[in-house]
């Protein structure tokens, strides 16, 4: 059965000025993937999400989006784009001032017209989907980190988007509140479908979740790995690869 694609990028160069952090980098993103950005320190990682998400322009080539090219749509085009989309930054990036459940309610308030009830409905909704039913009067600073990052993907779903970006969404969290928060993300995958495109380094995270990905070689400045990490360390298709996905085990790879 063919995959859909819903992410694709071309000839795609990104850094800032006349530095370059990636070049022609070319892949896909398919529908329903838990893709992988994989690399070491610096290789530019979260400047391809940024990329993808359209907070930064590339300085060469296109990212399509469901067909669409992302890159050189006007601002009302991506701005409608983005609304199936949502973003789980590293810190969780929730309003301080806000309840849970006001954080939440705000894409709805802003980008829909549902009624006051109806949108409470669906906070609710959310919150139990991440486990946290019954907290939507809690402050931030009221809950333990890795609630925050759930509260912070509850957002992140508050509009049922297709995509949600991760950037290094483990950071931070001990490893039981990790492990949950990887169940969390395969549970959303498995049952609505949704497409998860996540920055990590943490090994056995993107080895339980992955399903396809990439790895980014920082001095060669290009991909230089495709496919499930799990693929990928069973057939490790250069010593660079192999070392990351074995915290540097040594073998000779052909």
């Amino acid at each position: 059965m063919t995959k859909e694609t819903i992410i694709e990028t071309e000839r795609l160069t990104m850094g800032y000025g006349s530095f370059v952090l990636q070049k022609e980098m070319n892949f896909k993103i398919n529908a329903h993937d838990i893709f992988i950005i994989m690399g070491g320190s610096g290789c530019g990682k979260s400047s391809l999400l940024r990329v993808l998400t359209g907070l930064v322009s590339p300085l060469k080539g296109n990212v399509y989006i469901k067909g669409v090219n992302f890159t050189t749509a006007s601002p009302e085009e991506k701005k409608e784009i983005m609304k199936k989309c949502g973003v789980l930054y590293q810190s969780g990036a929730l309003f301080s001032s806000m309840t849970l459940a006001e954080n939440i309610a705000l894409p709805l308030q802003q980008y829909t017209d549902y009624s006051p009830k109806t949108i409470d409905e669906i906070v609710s909704l959310k919150l139990a989907l991440v486990g946290l039913s019954g907290f939507e009067t809690f402050y931030p600073s009221e809950i333990s980190g890795g609630m925050k990052k759930r509260a912070g993907l509850a957002r992140a779903l508050a509009l049922d988007p297709d995509i949600v970006y991760f950037d290094e969404p483990s950071a931070g969290l001990d490893p039981i509140s990790s492990k949950l928060l990887d169940d969390l993300m395969k549970n959303i995958n498995q049952t609505l479908g949704t497409t998860l495109v996540v920055v990590t380094h943490e090994l056995d995270s993107l080895l339980d979740i992955g399903t396809n990905g990439i790895y980014l070689d920082a001095d060669s400045k290009t991909i230089i790995a495709n496919g499930s990490p799990k693929e990928l360390l069973k057939n490790p298709p250069n010593q660079i690869v192999y070392e990351f996905l074995t915290r540097g085990k040594q073998k000779n790879v052909k």
